[in-house]
């Protein structure tokens, strides 16, 4: 039975009882510069639509706002604009770089964060801090133009707009009296110490659906106190509020006179608000008072430290009242948010690494972003719409005409990466399990759906390149949610198992057919997730020819093949059609084991025993072979290779017990490999890749402070490379790989991610889980010695703990009242307006635990929730 009422929500939702997620934070925070929106000849998606050129641009495929929200097919929009008066445009839109013109790639240039959210969205808040001087946009392109690859990003924070405390902190709730009944809340604070003025507009506005002659929705005045929204797909809404300074009305058309030079439409186009809060311009604004846009506006002189609070309310409901309950139902909502994240915490004693844990989650549900992508019409076009160039048809992802998404999903990050990336969002599911098993295994079944993968099996990457590839983690991903889901109700959900089980076998099948090229069941080519930790480019073909044989890949799919043989097995235990797959996937782990121990005559396998290390292996077009010594992450990624089965699981499965003996007699040599899955202790079996003696050395490795092991976490790049980088001559052109913990000091993959040297959440996630689960089998008698070279030996599951808690300590506030992902920031560290807010970035520096990259990447790194 459910604990609590926001318990009970989430059981409604997925029962089909009550629509609660039918509105949410929906909205995108950047619908510019995006795939979807390019209709370029050049397929050069950050020039085509510039921040510059957003606000008059009439979007085709969504739209974006500051703390919004919308319906889950986004017919309806809704979110904040703000001017301080001093600003050459109306802030309606979150301001940062794009890829070209950030010294380390597309950046968000803004401070804001998200505070609270429930899995119903039924509460909802965030933060953003708003100047009270001119933004500094000028300064911000020009500073991060000028700076090079060797220079860390200007942010905000660097131009000292927020030295003096002239900001306002805007917050933004949200909170439901019912899934059709939205009550929103903004309070403004004045942090300055001088009386200031701001305007502040609410903005709904109808996505531009019409094309064609397709019936358009309308926004009219309906009293002095209220809107009225009309459209053929959402019926009638109400949108009320209180005492406005005026009421704005325009259209969600494109300007075409201020972009293109050509006549408008409509004399009331997408940038009207604009024109009249910051140029004056009465005449923008339709005077009939009807539109597909609409505004509340109001004006506010706030003295020194004093606030102003704005309250509306979206409903289906037709009511003369509709604030009379307002304030109460907000505290109630907040409270139910309390209760329900009580209920996940009761194992977190910290106040602080509870208010880490719970900003993390809301992070994860503000993420949620509505996805629509239809292939086949963006490439054909539409009628009354921009015609797509003729070479779109052999551009960018043209073999996957049958794509079409329409959906909510967990993106990354709603600004940097407005987009899924497939493996990234596998660990969003992971990541929100514990609040919403519901949504993480719904989550988990969109990409593989037959709307999506494509006929052939490929899942599709990201759409900057459907067809490139991804870490296949997909499978660890559903058994991790499964097995939350059951531990939490006592019953397993084999259905959604099965139905995934069945998807990801089409998967499989592809990956064994395109991406293993010499049919040796070793893996190579790919895996973008991973970017420039190669010493190659290794989505493109070697230089001079031949191709890579990569520890990683390899050890992937052999992750891949346990993981299917547990779903398996799971599955056969009420359906003995299954264990005949779980026959198949065991034997192809073992293949796969054998390939990287011995892949003929020649080679000893990707495993040196000099070194103790895994290592990717290039074959050239002479038939010679040599192994590339760069000890990175990717060596490390043979660990996660493994699995636990008790006995009893074995006993359910004699057809599997008779094969596997049939295969030692058959191919000893394979099963020789394969860490004790004959041998049982207590009443474990363990397969792995790893055999005792082999994992120790590469724990030796791993937990050396001089390579691996920093007090943030698992390097992805041995720190030996800082000042002996490693060096390699291929066909006479010379590469080098050195250690750089902080951002990217190349451009390869856009270069706003680094793999050489910094903290990744999802490897280290995945690192500690294989311990635990070498720690299942091997239990309190194995240790390793932690930190190399210490004299101090921990089990390994005792090592999971302590690197669980360096990650943790990115964010947790230290001895020196300071939080490392702030970089060292004071404002940030001691400020009371900020101390409190916690950004969750992309990648963290690991000699000083500083945030890096995207900078609201929750996004996998909110992964950190299940390490408290």
């Amino acid at each position: 039975m459910p604990e609590n009422i926001e318990e009970q929500r989430v059981a409604d939702q997925y029962t089909g009882k009550t629509n609660w997620l039918k509105w949410g934070p929906y909205l995108s925070e950047r619908q510019w510069g995006t795939v979807r929106e390019d209709y370029s000849a050049n397929g050069d998606a950050w020039n085509y639509i510039t921040h510059d050129m957003a606000r008059s641009k009439a979007y085709r495929w969504g739209e974006e706002g500051i703390a919004g929200i919308c319906d889950d097919k986004q017919h309806i929009c809704v979110s904040l604009a703000l001017w301080n008066g001093h600003d050459a445009i109306l802030k309606e839109r979150l301001f940062g770089l794009t890829n070209g013109e950030g010294n380390h790639g597309e950046d968000v240039k803004e401070l804001y964060y998200y505070l609270d959210n429930t899995p119903s969205h039924t509460y909802m808040k965030m933060l953003y801090k708003y100047p009270q001087q001119a933004f500094p946009y000028d300064q911000l392109i020009q500073k991060n133009a000028a700076a090079g690859k060797d220079k860390p990003e200007y942010e905000l924070i660097d131009t000292g707009i927020f030295d003096n405390n002239a900001y306002f902190d805007v917050f933004a709730e949200y909170a439901k009296v019912d899934a059709d009944d939205i009550l929103i809340q903004y309070t403004v604070h004045n942090r300055g110490s001088q009386k200031s003025t701001v305007d502040l507009l609410p903005q709904i506005w109808f996505r531009k659906t019409w094309h064609g002659g397709d019936a358009r929705p309308v926004i009219k005045q309906s009293g002095k106190d209220a809107f009225e929204l009309t459209s053929a797909a959402t019926g009638t809404y109400y949108l009320y509020f209180e005492q406005p300074t005026d009421t704005l009305f325009t259209n969600n058309e494109t300007n075409r006179r201020r972009l293109y030079k050509t006549d408008n439409k409509t004399p009331y186009v997408k940038d009207a608000f604009n024109e009249r809060i910051v140029k004056g311009n009465i005449d923008a604004i339709n005077p009939d008072h009807t539109g597909s846009k609409a505004a509340v506006w109001h004006h506010f002189e706030i003295e020194a430290g004093g606030k102003a609070t704005i309250r509306l309310r979206l409903s289906r409901v037709a009511t003369n009242s509709p604030f009379t309950e307002f304030d109460d139902t907000l505290a109630l909502r907040l409270t139910e948010a309390d209760a329900f994240y009580a209920g996940k915490q009761t194992t977190v004693q910290s106040a602080d690494a509870r208010l880490v844990q719970r900003q993390a989650w809301a992070g994860l549900l503000w993420s949620k972003q509505y996805y629509n992508y239809n292939v086949k019409r963006w490439l054909d076009g539409d009628a009354g719409n921009i015609t797509p160039p003729a070479n779109r048809r052999k551009g960018r992802n043209t073999s996957w005409k049958h794509f079409v998404a329409e959906d909510i999903l967990l993106m990354p990050d709603k600004w940097e990466y407005p987009w899924f990336a497939a493996w990234d969002h596998a660990f969003h599911c992971i990541a929100v399990a514990p609040i919403d098993p519901g949504l993480a295994k719904a989550q988990l079944q969109i990409l593989i759906g037959v709307n999506h993968m494509h006929p052939n099996g490929q899942i599709p990457a990201y759409e900057w390149d459907f067809s490139d590839t991804n870490p296949p983690v997909q499978a660890v991903a559903t058994l991790q949610v499964y097995e939350m889901d059951k531990a939490a109700t006592g019953k397993g959900d084999t259905l959604f198992l099965e139905n995934v089980f069945q998807k990801l076998l089409l998967n499989f099948t592809w990956w064994v057919n395109r991406k293993d090229s010499e049919g040796n069941n070793i893996f190579e080519g790919g895996f973008l997730g991973l970017d420039n930790i190669g010493i190659f480019n290794r989505s493109e073909p070697v230089p001079g020819g031949g191709f890579l044989e990569q520890a990683d890949g390899t050890s992937w799919m052999a992750m891949y093949a346990l993981n299917m043989m547990r779903m398996a097995m799971e599955l056969a235990v009420t359906n003995k059609a299954y264990e005949s797959m779980a026959i198949k996937f065991a034997e192809h782990f073992m293949y796969i084991a054998g390939s990287i121990a011995n892949m003929g005559e020649e080679s000893d396998g990707l495993w040196d025993d000099e070194d103790g290390f895994y290592y990717d292996l290039l074959r050239k077009p002479n038939c010679s072979w040599e192994r590339l010594k760069l000890r990175s992450i990717v060596g490390l990624i043979p660990l996660f290779a493994v699995s636990v089965f008790k006995e009893n699981q074995w006993q359910q499965l004699p057809e599997l017990i008779h094969r596997l003996e049939w295969f030692k007699e058959q191919r000893p040599d394979l099963v020789a490999l394969v860490s004790r899955w004959r041998d049982v202790n207590g009443d474990q079996h363990l397969f792995s890749l790893l055999r005792g003696h082999r994992m120790k050395l590469l724990l030796k490795r791993m937990l050396d402070p001089e390579e691996f092991l920093s007090d943030y976490g698992i390097r992805s790049l041995s720190k030996k490379y800082e000042q002996q980088p490693y060096q390699y001559t291929l066909n006479g052109s010379g590469y080098s790989v050195k250690y750089i913990p902080g951002e990217s000091d190349s451009f390869m993959f856009g270069g706003n991610s680094n793999w050489r040297g910094p903290v990744w959440f999802p490897l280290n996630y995945l690192i500690i889980c294989s311990l635990r689960h070498f720690h299942e089998y091997y239990t309190d008698e194995f240790k390793v010695e932690y930190p190399t070279r210490s004299g101090q030996y921990l089990t390994l599951a005792q090592i999971a703990d302590e690197l669980s808690k360096r990650l943790q300590n990115l964010f947790l506030t230290n001895e020196r009242g300071e939080r490392p992902v702030n970089g060292g920031r004071l404002k940030f560290n001691f400020d009371e307006q900020f101390k409190q807010y916690i950004p969750f970035f992309e990648y963290f520096n690991p000699e000083t635990g500083e945030g890096l990259g995207a900078n609201h990447q929750t996004g996998w790194t909110a992964l950190v929730a299940l390490l408290f």
